[in-house]
């Protein structure tokens, strides 16, 4: 597939907090440029499930970046479906399990699972051609990404996207959210921000084909 008459060659970061619509767009924009996806909070979830396999204790920092050291974590590139795996088996489901969203922070907090995600994200990242998502892909794993954008959305707007893809209630994920977003700014090691130089996208408003069309047009401006 190509975009235009040409195959995209860029690398496009998507950066924002849960319920932004932020997978999804990333998917489906992949999809429209015939290029290659990559879920880094997927990569994240692994290794919170390698984490919580081993029964560590999620303070000690220390014995969660030897547990992660030690995880074999691969993630394919594909837009649809995008897998992941620890140590040769298949936990796409499991890292959307509601103990493992509830983990995750914890483990990403750590400096030593950070500096081996995002050295494996470079790597995966490569020459380009690639959509990337996450909460610190425009400020540490790839600065130079162009376009750089920012997806934020109202609390409201939010907790209803995602309590439809859990079935939780509202209120619950609310909480859940704002709980998640305050561990994810505030941490030491590539706290969630929006980067220099980003674009900041609101998509309170708009549905997933807006989005989607919105920041297609970004990289067409590029090009």
């Amino acid at each position: 597939m190509s975009h235009g008459s040409r195959t995209f060659q860029g690398v496009v970061a998507l950066d924002g907090p849960s319920g932004t619509g932020k997978s999804s767009a990333a998917r489906l924009l992949a999809r429209r440029l015939g290029s290659r996806y990559l879920d880094t909070g997927a990569m994240y979830r692994a290794a919170t499930v390698a984490a919580l396999h081993a029964d560590v204790d999620l303070t000690d920092a220390d014995a969660i970046g030897r547990t992660v050291a030690g995880a074999d974590i691969r993630i394919s590139t594909d837009p649809e479906p995008a897998k992941v795996w620890l140590d040769g088996v298949d936990v796409s489901r499991e890292i959307r399990s509601a103990e493992v969203t509830q983990a995750v922070s914890a483990v990403a907090a750590v400096q030593a699972v950070r500096t081996q995600m995002v050295a494996q994200q470079r790597e995966l990242i490569g020459a380009g051609g690639i959509v990337v998502e996450g909460r610190d892909i425009a400020s540490t794993v790839w600065p130079q990404a162009e376009p750089k954008v920012y997806l934020t959305a109202s609390p409201q707007a939010r907790a209803q996207r995602r309590a439809g893809e859990t079935g939780q209630h509202a209120d619950e994920v609310a909480r859940s959210l704002h709980r998640r977003d305050h561990l994810d700014s505030s941490r030491s090691a590539s706290p969630l921000r929006r980067a220099d130089g980003a674009i900041e996208l609101d998509t309170t408003e708009l549905t997933l084909d807006e989005v989607v069309h919105a920041l297609a047009a970004l990289v067409d401006e590029l090009e």
